[in-house]
């Protein structure tokens, strides 16, 4: 065996603000993350998993995916190294007149975006749900994604604007407030089901509304922060100005390169229109629960090395900017490979806990597990590219993870055809299909990732990995036999009233976890060697 992670010991930590970072936007994203869940089980509740919800969640899921683009995705990645490296060559005063062009610019563009969404929302519809276009008895429903889709589309221009504060408030390390602003969106969209719902006709159109509501709170809730740093941008319009053609150059190839992941369940949606009704659904709340551990994790601890490797590389230390990758890596891996096989266990007891009330059916819950145990054999890559990926945008290499996107995306379409025919023909299974093609792209992204910062030398593993891996596989066999015996003694979820089903899933998701960290304690893993990395 090799060399114990207990051994490797790089210099001395600094990686305590790492930790203190990725544990507030983790235990931020937890929060909301948790509501999440609440708000889809009152969606469930709600909606079902009929032709109003599967219209919802495509006119909610449009915007949410150029949302991911303009916010979370490739502006971020490409805004936060060049802001970097603004400050570090021009100190504060650089860093404010970047933002004000930046604000500027990106808020024009969204503008003007916005506008052609809401004028365009049945064209847009089309590309997204062609099958509902095409099938003529879902002309219906059709109809009804592109009225809500209205309502909906103005919620990108309002997301990515709160997108832009967050991701200046991260590059000056407050990563709280960027974390805990999704949680408006939950508490708005429960509001808009429980209370608003009855003031529309049909009431499904209340949580369009409330999802433009949510824009509007998610923006204004971060303002104050900004101006109480100093941070608040004020919007010049500068397409010229370097820093802004910098990032667009940087941004145009990570648009796809860094949304590779977002593209692919859009292509999801598109085929899963011409799938059984449901079928969008079902794809919604298992990708969800995929989502919490993704969120709180993988995305938490992205979030936090992005701005620690761009001032590595601005500062000119390969050496640190291999420690953060490594300890990003050990930190989701971590957490990634009992997720995975929790999820596989545990999914339909999981859907049914959650989500199986009002319209919800047990063959919901049955079709979407299956979809569910699909996502969950690709989480470990999914929480891989979160980390791997700002190692190159760091370096403000955007164009190597597009050719690579391309490659898997392009893997992707053919294994998407691959699995849905044949599983829908035989078993009607088809959106596990998509679920399966969504997995192994995703492996096939993060591998060539990985391969490629290895080849240039940008990451090299310290030494233990081969023990730390073994500990790994050791406690999730232990804490999937615990899992068994527990779905042996209890088999029937579906019987039990909500209160039932819930304490029940808490004692097997605490016996789980709690197996899990008593045998890597016993294994010799201790929280301090995750804290083996300075800064």
């Amino acid at each position: 065996m090799s060399q114990s992670s207990t051994d490797n010991q790089p210099p001395k930590s600094g990686a305590a603000r790492l930790l203190r970072g990725s544990s507030v936007v983790g235990g931020a994203t937890m929060l909301s993350r948790v509501m999440g869940l609440a708000r889809d089980m009152v969606l469930a509740r709600f909606a079902g998993a009929g032709d109003a919800a599967d219209a919802f969640f495509v006119a909610f899921k449009i915007p949410n995916f150029f949302r991911r683009l303009f916010a979370e995705g490739a502006f971020a990645q490409a805004f936060v190294p060049v802001l970097a490296e603004y400050r570090q060559k021009g100190g504060l005063a650089a860093a404010r007149e970047l933002n004000d062009r930046v604000a500027g610019a990106l808020g024009g563009a969204l503008l003007l975006f916005t506008l052609f969404g809401v004028l365009c929302a049945p064209l847009i519809t089309g590309i997204f749900a062609f099958g509902w276009w095409w099938d003529g008895s879902e002309r219906e429903k059709f109809a009804l994604a592109s009225d809500m889709l209205r309502v909906t589309f103005p919620y990108l221009m309002l997301i990515s604007l709160a997108g832009f504060s967050g991701a200046i408030l991260n590059s000056f390390d407050r990563f709280a407030v960027p974390a805990l602003t999704p949680v408006f969106l939950n508490l708005v969209l429960i509001a808009a089901a429980t209370v608003a719902s009855g003031w529309f006709e049909p009431p499904i159109m209340a949580l369009a509304w409330g999802v433009l509501a949510a824009g509007v709170v998610q923006l204004l809730f971060q303002l104050p922060f900004l101006a109480r740093q100093g941070l608040l941008p004020r919007p010049r319009w500068d397409w010229h100005y370097p820093g802004v053609r910098k990032i667009l150059r940087l941004m145009a190839p990570a648009i796809f390169g860094v949304s590779v992941t977002q593209i692919s369940l859009v292509l999801d949606t598109v085929l899963a229109s011409f799938l059984p009704t449901g079928s969008v659904s079902w794809l919604y709340f298992s990708d969800r629960l995929t989502e919490l551990p993704l969120g709180v994790f993988g995305v938490a601890v992205g979030t936090v090395i992005l701005p620690a490797l761009s001032r590595h590389h601005a500062g000119g230390d390969p050496r640190l900017f291999r420690h953060t990758l490594d300890w990003a890596l050990r930190s989701v891996t971590l957490i990634s490979l009992p997720a995975a096989l929790a999820l596989v266990v545990l999914a339909e007891p999981l859907l049914t806990t959650l989500f199986q009330y009002g319209r919800m059916e047990p063959r919901d819950m049955e079709m979407a597990a299956w979809s569910l145990r699909a996502y969950a054999l690709g989480l470990l890559s999914f929480m891989l590219i979160k980390v791997l990926a700002p190692g190159y945008f760091a370096r403000q290499d955007t164009y190597t993870p597009v050719r690579f996107g391309l490659i898997a995306i392009s893997a992707k379409m053919v294994l998407s055809l691959a699995f849905v025919l044949p599983l829908h023909h035989y078993f009607r299974l088809g959106h596990m299909g998509l679920a399966l093609a969504t997995a192994a792209q995703a492996a096939i992204n993060a591998w060539l990732l990985y391969r490629g910062l290895r080849q240039g030398d940008f990451y090299r593993p310290e030494p233990g990995w081969r023990g730390y891996l073994l500990r790994l596989a050791l406690a999730s066999l232990a804490m999937i036999a615990v899992l068994a015996v527990g779905l042996y003694f209890w088999p029937q979820w579906e019987d039990w009233s909500w209160w039932q089903r819930g304490w029940r899933m808490a004692v097997m998701v605490g016996a789980g976890a709690g197996t899990y960290g008593v045998i890597l304690l016993l294994s010799g893993l201790r929280p301090r060697h995750f804290r083996a990395i300075s800064d």
